[in-house]
């Protein structure tokens, strides 16, 4: 599974991802960290990656995006903001979620509970 981790986290996440062995960038990496969220889109969809960010963002976003990839990973509020929490939480869940991350969803981690939702938002 490839990985785009946006800039409203921390580069630490992608380094973790990429040693447990995850093909994983955070966008200041390819010098994306000024880009719109639409750009972020835009590469991730081109590159077959998945967007991990805790942008609110987003949500909005992909509701006018109207397609089916890229596939979104959300931390919203509720949920610790350290970057160790994070990619432990997520590296926990990977096997749960990643048939649903293959086909395009938005995967939302709030603080008790996971959403799974098929993209496009709205098909």
């Amino acid at each position: 599974m490839r990985f785009l981790v946006d800039n409203s986290l921390s580069p630490i996440v992608a380094e973790r991802l990429r040693e447990a062995g995850y093909d994983a960038i955070h966008v200041r990496h390819i010098q994306m960290q000024a880009a719109t969220d639409e750009s972020i889109f835009e590469y991730a969809d081109s590159d077959e990656r998945t967007i991990i960010a805790a942008d609110t963002d987003f949500g909005t976003l992909l509701a006018l995006w109207e397609k089916p990839k890229p596939s979104v990973i959300l931390f919203r509020r509720g949920t610790q903001k350290s970057p160790e929490h994070q990619i432990q939480l997520l590296l926990a869940n990977l096997p749960i979620i990643k048939a649903s991350l293959l086909t395009g969803s938005v995967i939302v981690f709030e603080r008790n509970r996971l959403r799974i939702r098929s993209l496009p938002i709205g098909s």
